[in-house]
Protein backbone atom coordinates (compact mmCIF):
# COMPACT_ATOMS: atom_id res chain seq x y z
CA UNK A 1 0.00 0.00 0.00
CA UNK A 2 1.11 3.07 -0.96
CA UNK A 3 1.88 5.91 2.15
CA UNK A 4 2.06 9.75 1.29
CA UNK A 5 4.43 11.97 3.48
CA UNK A 6 4.81 15.25 4.43
CA UNK A 7 8.88 15.14 3.68
CA UNK A 8 11.36 13.09 2.68
CA UNK A 9 15.19 12.20 3.54
CA UNK A 10 17.06 13.35 -0.03
CA UNK A 11 20.52 12.59 1.49
CA UNK A 12 22.79 11.35 4.26
CA UNK A 13 26.55 11.13 4.90
CA UNK A 14 28.47 9.91 8.12
CA UNK A 15 31.68 11.28 8.44
CA UNK A 16 34.74 8.86 7.93
CA UNK A 17 36.90 9.82 10.65
CA UNK A 18 36.53 8.08 13.84
CA UNK A 19 39.48 10.32 15.38
CA UNK A 20 39.86 14.10 13.82
CA UNK A 21 43.35 15.05 14.75
CA UNK A 22 42.81 17.50 11.88
CA UNK A 23 39.53 18.52 11.68
CA UNK A 24 37.62 21.34 14.23
CA UNK A 25 33.97 21.40 15.12
CA UNK A 26 33.14 23.64 12.75
CA UNK A 27 34.55 21.57 9.60
CA UNK A 28 33.00 18.54 10.86
CA UNK A 29 30.00 20.04 10.77
CA UNK A 30 31.11 21.36 7.38
CA UNK A 31 32.38 18.20 5.85
CA UNK A 32 29.53 16.23 6.91
CA UNK A 33 26.64 18.90 5.33
CA UNK A 34 28.32 19.31 2.15
CA UNK A 35 28.59 15.02 1.78
CA UNK A 36 24.86 14.89 2.88
CA UNK A 37 24.10 17.66 0.08
CA UNK A 38 25.96 15.69 -2.84
CA UNK A 39 24.24 12.22 -1.80
CA UNK A 40 20.75 14.35 -2.26
CA UNK A 41 21.87 16.19 -5.23
CA UNK A 42 21.86 19.45 -3.97
CA UNK A 43 24.48 22.27 -2.77
CA UNK A 44 24.45 25.05 0.03
CA UNK A 45 22.84 27.37 -1.95
CA UNK A 46 19.48 25.11 -1.73
CA UNK A 47 19.20 25.05 2.14
CA UNK A 48 16.85 27.39 3.58
CA UNK A 49 16.43 25.34 6.93
CA UNK A 50 19.02 24.81 9.44
CA UNK A 51 18.92 22.31 12.28
CA UNK A 52 21.93 21.64 15.26
CA UNK A 53 21.80 20.70 18.84
CA UNK A 54 24.06 21.90 21.33
CA UNK A 55 27.43 19.86 19.90
CA UNK A 56 27.59 23.31 17.30
CA UNK A 57 29.93 25.81 18.28
CA UNK A 58 29.09 29.61 19.31
CA UNK A 59 26.17 30.68 18.95
CA UNK A 60 24.91 27.33 17.53
CA UNK A 61 22.70 27.78 14.20
CA UNK A 62 23.51 31.07 13.87
CA UNK A 63 27.33 30.21 13.92
CA UNK A 64 27.04 27.37 11.80
CA UNK A 65 24.74 29.36 9.24
CA UNK A 66 27.58 32.03 8.77
CA UNK A 67 30.38 29.34 8.43
CA UNK A 68 28.99 27.45 6.01
CA UNK A 69 27.25 30.12 4.39
CA UNK A 70 23.77 29.36 4.32
CA UNK A 71 20.77 31.74 3.56
CA UNK A 72 18.33 30.33 6.04
CA UNK A 73 15.06 31.65 7.05
CA UNK A 74 14.20 29.11 9.41
CA UNK A 75 16.34 27.27 12.45
CA UNK A 76 16.32 25.03 14.93
CA UNK A 77 18.26 24.06 18.04
CA UNK A 78 16.54 22.00 20.27
CA UNK A 79 18.84 20.29 22.76
CA UNK A 80 18.20 16.44 24.10
CA UNK A 81 21.54 15.12 23.97
CA UNK A 82 22.01 11.85 21.30
CA UNK A 83 18.01 12.02 20.83
CA UNK A 84 18.30 15.42 18.88
CA UNK A 85 18.75 14.56 15.66
CA UNK A 86 16.11 12.22 15.58
CA UNK A 87 13.97 15.32 17.16
CA UNK A 88 15.38 16.80 14.52
CA UNK A 89 13.73 15.05 11.75
CA UNK A 90 10.40 15.80 12.96
CA UNK A 91 10.83 19.24 13.93
CA UNK A 92 11.80 19.18 9.97
CA UNK A 93 9.03 17.78 8.74
CA UNK A 94 6.64 20.11 10.51
CA UNK A 95 8.54 22.88 9.52
CA UNK A 96 8.14 21.99 6.02
CA UNK A 97 4.86 21.02 6.29
CA UNK A 98 4.10 24.61 7.28
CA UNK A 99 6.12 26.12 4.60
CA UNK A 100 8.89 27.58 6.86
CA UNK A 101 11.48 25.98 4.67
CA UNK A 102 11.59 23.45 1.55
CA UNK A 103 15.47 22.17 2.22
CA UNK A 104 16.28 21.28 5.74
CA UNK A 105 19.99 20.43 6.82
CA UNK A 106 20.59 18.88 10.23
CA UNK A 107 24.48 18.33 11.53
CA UNK A 108 26.23 16.86 13.93
CA UNK A 109 30.14 17.06 15.11
CA UNK A 110 32.45 16.28 18.07
CA UNK A 111 35.52 15.78 18.53
CA UNK A 112 35.69 13.74 22.27
CA UNK A 113 37.76 11.31 21.25
CA UNK A 114 40.75 13.52 19.90
CA UNK A 115 40.39 16.22 23.27
CA UNK A 116 40.45 13.17 25.41
CA UNK A 117 36.62 13.50 26.83
CA UNK A 118 35.10 9.85 28.49
CA UNK A 119 31.95 8.95 30.31
CA UNK A 120 33.90 7.55 33.26
CA UNK A 121 34.25 10.86 35.54
CA UNK A 122 31.36 13.19 36.74
CA UNK A 123 29.92 15.41 34.46
CA UNK A 124 30.50 19.10 36.39
CA UNK A 125 27.85 21.73 34.68
CA UNK A 126 28.19 24.56 37.37
CA UNK A 127 25.34 25.68 38.88
CA UNK A 128 23.60 26.14 35.26
CA UNK A 129 21.55 23.31 35.56
CA UNK A 130 18.80 22.70 38.36
CA UNK A 131 19.53 19.36 38.86
CA UNK A 132 22.76 19.91 40.01
CA UNK A 133 23.09 20.91 43.14
CA UNK A 134 21.64 18.38 44.55
CA UNK A 135 23.51 15.14 42.24
CA UNK A 136 26.79 16.95 41.94
CA UNK A 137 27.79 16.08 45.51
CA UNK A 138 27.52 12.34 44.86
CA UNK A 139 29.64 12.07 41.56
CA UNK A 140 27.54 10.96 39.55
CA UNK A 141 29.03 8.73 36.50
CA UNK A 142 27.03 8.26 33.27
CA UNK A 143 28.58 4.35 33.07
CA UNK A 144 27.21 4.30 36.98
CA UNK A 145 24.03 5.20 35.83
CA UNK A 146 23.49 2.75 33.26
CA UNK A 147 24.74 0.11 35.89
CA UNK A 148 21.79 1.02 38.00
CA UNK A 149 19.35 0.69 35.59
CA UNK A 150 21.02 -2.76 34.48
CA UNK A 151 20.94 -3.64 38.10
CA UNK A 152 17.30 -2.85 38.17
CA UNK A 153 15.95 -4.61 35.25
CA UNK A 154 17.74 -7.95 36.31
CA UNK A 155 16.50 -7.61 40.00
CA UNK A 156 12.42 -7.19 38.09
CA UNK A 157 12.47 -9.64 35.20
CA UNK A 158 15.86 -11.76 35.93
CA UNK A 159 17.54 -10.36 33.11
CA UNK A 160 21.37 -11.73 32.85
CA UNK A 161 24.86 -10.30 32.10
CA UNK A 162 25.15 -12.86 29.35
CA UNK A 163 21.33 -12.14 27.56
CA UNK A 164 22.60 -8.48 27.37
CA UNK A 165 25.80 -9.73 25.87
CA UNK A 166 24.01 -10.33 22.57
CA UNK A 167 23.49 -6.97 21.87
CA UNK A 168 27.38 -6.78 21.62
CA UNK A 169 27.79 -9.85 19.73
CA UNK A 170 25.10 -9.03 17.32
CA UNK A 171 26.43 -5.54 16.82
CA UNK A 172 30.17 -7.20 16.18
CA UNK A 173 28.62 -9.27 13.45
CA UNK A 174 27.37 -6.23 11.80
CA UNK A 175 30.77 -4.17 12.08
CA UNK A 176 32.93 -7.11 10.86
CA UNK A 177 31.88 -5.62 6.99
CA UNK A 178 32.08 -2.25 7.92
CA UNK A 179 35.44 -0.65 6.85
CA UNK A 180 35.02 2.58 8.93
CA UNK A 181 33.73 0.88 12.40
CA UNK A 182 35.84 1.39 15.08
CA UNK A 183 35.57 -2.15 16.45
CA UNK A 184 35.68 -5.12 14.05
CA UNK A 185 36.28 -7.94 15.54
CA UNK A 186 33.49 -10.23 15.93
CA UNK A 187 32.91 -11.25 19.69
CA UNK A 188 31.21 -14.13 21.44
CA UNK A 189 29.53 -13.78 24.50
CA UNK A 190 31.77 -14.91 26.66
CA UNK A 191 33.88 -12.28 25.45
CA UNK A 192 31.56 -9.62 26.76
CA UNK A 193 31.40 -11.60 30.25
CA UNK A 194 34.72 -11.82 30.80
CA UNK A 195 35.75 -8.18 29.61
CA UNK A 196 36.69 -6.19 32.50
CA UNK A 197 33.31 -4.84 34.86
CA UNK A 198 32.95 -1.00 34.22
CA UNK A 199 29.94 -0.53 36.46
CA UNK A 200 27.80 -3.39 37.91
CA UNK A 201 26.64 -5.48 36.17
CA UNK A 202 27.83 -4.09 33.08
CA UNK A 203 31.41 -5.07 31.37
CA UNK A 204 33.69 -2.77 29.12
CA UNK A 205 31.84 -4.36 26.00
CA UNK A 206 28.71 -3.45 27.55
CA UNK A 207 29.66 0.05 26.88
CA UNK A 208 29.67 2.20 23.20
CA UNK A 209 32.97 3.02 21.81
CA UNK A 210 34.00 6.81 22.34
CA UNK A 211 34.12 8.64 18.80
CA UNK A 212 34.93 11.90 16.40
CA UNK A 213 33.56 12.57 13.49
CA UNK A 214 29.82 13.54 12.51
CA UNK A 215 26.62 13.26 10.32
CA UNK A 216 24.25 15.28 8.31
CA UNK A 217 20.94 14.19 7.00
CA UNK A 218 18.71 16.64 4.06
CA UNK A 219 15.27 16.69 4.53
CA UNK A 220 13.57 17.86 1.80
CA UNK A 221 9.52 18.79 0.55
CA UNK A 222 7.52 16.33 -1.30
CA UNK A 223 7.97 18.91 -4.47
CA UNK A 224 11.73 18.86 -4.33
CA UNK A 225 11.81 15.53 -4.05
CA UNK A 226 10.11 14.55 -6.89
CA UNK A 227 13.02 15.82 -8.86
CA UNK A 228 15.63 13.99 -7.08
CA UNK A 229 14.96 10.48 -8.54
CA UNK A 230 14.36 7.69 -6.65
CA UNK A 231 16.56 7.42 -3.23
CA UNK A 232 14.42 9.90 -1.52
CA UNK A 233 12.99 7.95 2.13
CA UNK A 234 9.43 8.81 3.04
CA UNK A 235 9.18 10.30 6.52
CA UNK A 236 6.23 8.54 8.07
CA UNK A 237 5.92 9.16 11.58
CA UNK A 238 7.58 10.70 14.68
CA UNK A 239 7.23 11.21 18.18
CA UNK A 240 9.40 12.78 20.79
CA UNK A 241 8.82 12.41 24.61
CA UNK A 242 10.88 13.53 27.79
CA UNK A 243 11.17 11.60 30.76
CA UNK A 244 12.88 12.88 34.00
CA UNK A 245 12.78 11.84 37.98
CA UNK A 246 9.63 12.76 38.82
CA UNK A 247 10.68 14.32 42.28
CA UNK A 248 11.83 10.53 42.87
CA UNK A 249 8.96 9.23 41.61
CA UNK A 250 11.21 6.45 38.92
CA UNK A 251 11.27 3.50 37.66
CA UNK A 252 14.55 2.41 36.04
CA UNK A 253 13.10 -0.56 34.03
CA UNK A 254 11.63 1.71 31.02
CA UNK A 255 12.56 4.75 28.70
CA UNK A 256 11.02 7.23 26.83
CA UNK A 257 10.54 5.03 23.97
CA UNK A 258 7.44 3.99 25.40
CA UNK A 259 5.59 7.32 24.93
CA UNK A 260 7.71 8.67 21.64
CA UNK A 261 7.17 4.76 20.01
CA UNK A 262 3.33 4.86 19.97
CA UNK A 263 3.25 8.49 18.50
CA UNK A 264 4.81 7.11 15.57
CA UNK A 265 3.26 4.47 14.97
CA UNK A 266 0.03 5.84 15.43
CA UNK A 267 0.94 8.45 12.83
CA UNK A 268 2.61 5.99 10.45
CA UNK A 269 -0.43 3.74 10.98
CA UNK A 270 1.73 0.76 11.50
CA UNK A 271 3.09 -2.20 13.81
CA UNK A 272 5.56 -3.89 14.87
CA UNK A 273 5.16 -6.64 12.77
CA UNK A 274 5.63 -4.41 9.24
CA UNK A 275 8.85 -3.03 10.48
CA UNK A 276 11.95 -4.79 8.27
CA UNK A 277 14.62 -3.37 10.04
CA UNK A 278 15.30 -0.70 13.23
CA UNK A 279 18.14 1.53 14.09
CA UNK A 280 18.35 1.53 18.47
CA UNK A 281 20.28 3.83 20.25
CA UNK A 282 23.06 1.79 21.31
CA UNK A 283 24.73 3.72 24.07
CA UNK A 284 24.72 0.32 26.27
CA UNK A 285 23.75 -2.75 25.98
CA UNK A 286 21.15 -2.16 28.35
CA UNK A 287 19.82 0.83 26.38
CA UNK A 288 18.91 -1.29 23.44
CA UNK A 289 17.57 -4.31 25.74
CA UNK A 290 14.76 -1.42 27.59
CA UNK A 291 14.48 0.36 24.02
CA UNK A 292 13.25 -2.57 22.52
CA UNK A 293 10.75 -3.81 24.94
CA UNK A 294 9.35 -0.05 25.28
CA UNK A 295 8.25 -0.21 21.70
CA UNK A 296 6.68 -2.89 21.78
CA UNK A 297 8.71 -5.48 19.88
CA UNK A 298 8.46 -7.44 22.92
CA UNK A 299 6.81 -7.66 26.54
CA UNK A 300 8.49 -5.71 29.12
CA UNK A 301 10.66 -8.12 30.91
CA UNK A 302 11.27 -10.10 27.99
CA UNK A 303 13.84 -8.32 26.26
CA UNK A 304 17.01 -10.43 27.82
CA UNK A 305 14.93 -13.42 25.81
CA UNK A 306 14.48 -11.81 22.67
CA UNK A 307 17.93 -10.72 21.86
CA UNK A 308 19.37 -14.06 23.26
CA UNK A 309 17.65 -15.53 20.55
CA UNK A 310 19.59 -13.85 17.85
CA UNK A 311 17.00 -12.07 16.88
CA UNK A 312 19.08 -8.50 16.02
CA UNK A 313 21.64 -10.50 13.57
CA UNK A 314 21.20 -9.48 10.23
CA UNK A 315 20.43 -12.66 8.40
CA UNK A 316 19.81 -14.96 11.35
CA UNK A 317 17.13 -13.10 13.14
CA UNK A 318 13.48 -11.54 12.65
CA UNK A 319 14.65 -7.79 13.75
CA UNK A 320 18.27 -6.79 12.99
CA UNK A 321 19.58 -3.84 14.21
CA UNK A 322 21.89 -1.44 13.94
CA UNK A 323 23.38 -3.26 10.70
CA UNK A 324 26.82 -0.86 10.86
CA UNK A 325 27.57 -1.84 14.13
CA UNK A 326 25.94 0.81 16.05
CA UNK A 327 27.49 2.65 18.64
CA UNK A 328 28.72 -0.25 20.56
CA UNK A 329 31.29 -1.15 17.56
CA UNK A 330 31.00 1.61 15.07
CA UNK A 331 30.56 5.13 15.36
CA UNK A 332 28.91 6.80 18.37
CA UNK A 333 30.32 10.87 17.38
CA UNK A 334 30.64 13.45 20.21
CA UNK A 335 28.57 10.76 22.44
CA UNK A 336 25.61 11.46 20.48
CA UNK A 337 24.48 8.87 17.85
CA UNK A 338 21.16 9.49 17.29
CA UNK A 339 21.59 10.90 13.56
CA UNK A 340 23.96 7.61 12.48
CA UNK A 341 20.50 5.08 13.25
CA UNK A 342 18.89 7.41 10.74
CA UNK A 343 21.34 7.11 8.26
CA UNK A 344 21.82 3.52 8.37
CA UNK A 345 17.58 3.39 8.54
CA UNK A 346 17.81 4.97 5.22
CA UNK A 347 20.58 2.64 3.72
CA UNK A 348 18.58 0.10 4.31
CA UNK A 349 16.19 1.40 2.63
CA UNK A 350 17.94 2.38 -0.03
CA UNK A 351 19.63 -1.20 -0.41
CA UNK A 352 22.95 0.29 0.02
CA UNK A 353 24.04 -1.04 3.11
CA UNK A 354 26.92 -3.71 2.65
CA UNK A 355 25.90 -7.01 1.15
CA UNK A 356 26.72 -9.03 3.96
CA UNK A 357 23.83 -7.01 6.19
CA UNK A 358 21.45 -5.71 3.73
CA UNK A 359 17.89 -6.85 4.68
CA UNK A 360 16.24 -8.12 2.09
CA UNK A 361 13.42 -6.21 0.45
CA UNK A 362 13.67 -3.45 3.14
CA UNK A 363 10.63 -1.53 2.78
CA UNK A 364 10.26 0.14 6.41
CA UNK A 365 12.56 1.29 8.66
CA UNK A 366 12.40 2.56 12.32
CA UNK A 367 15.18 4.72 14.27
CA UNK A 368 15.32 5.81 17.94
CA UNK A 369 17.24 8.30 19.77
CA UNK A 370 18.04 8.43 23.45
CA UNK A 371 19.50 11.53 24.78
CA UNK A 372 20.51 11.84 28.60
CA UNK A 373 20.31 8.96 30.76
CA UNK A 374 17.98 6.19 31.30
CA UNK A 375 18.98 6.38 35.11
CA UNK A 376 17.85 10.22 35.30
CA UNK A 377 16.52 12.08 32.95
CA UNK A 378 16.42 11.91 28.88
CA UNK A 379 14.85 12.49 25.78
CA UNK A 380 13.36 10.37 23.24
CA UNK A 381 12.51 10.12 19.59
CA UNK A 382 11.34 7.85 17.66
CA UNK A 383 11.10 8.08 13.65
CA UNK A 384 9.73 5.19 10.68
CA UNK A 385 10.83 6.02 7.24
CA UNK A 386 9.55 4.07 4.27
CA UNK A 387 11.11 3.56 0.88
CA UNK A 388 10.53 5.49 -1.65
CA UNK A 389 8.18 3.42 -3.44
CA UNK A 390 6.25 1.76 -0.60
Amino acid sequence: MSRNSKAYIAGVYEHPTRKAVEQTIPQLHAESARGALQDAGLTMADVDGYFCAGDAPGLGGLSMAEYMGLDVKYTDSTETGGSSYVVHVGHAVNAIAMGKCSVALITLAGRPRAEGIATLGPRDYGNILPDQGFESPYGPVVTNQYGMAAMRHMYEYGTTSEQLAWVKVAASHHAQHNEHALLRDVVTVEDVVNSPVITDPLHRLDCCVITDGGGALVIVSPEIAKTLGDRCSKILGHGEAIKHLNAGNIDLTYTGAVKSGPIAFAEAGVTQADLDYVSIYDSFTITVLETLEDLGFCEKGQGGKFVSDGNLISGVGKLPFNTDGGGLCNNHPNNRGGITKVIEAVRQLRGEAHPKVQVPDCTLALAHGTGGSIATRMGSSTVILGRNDA
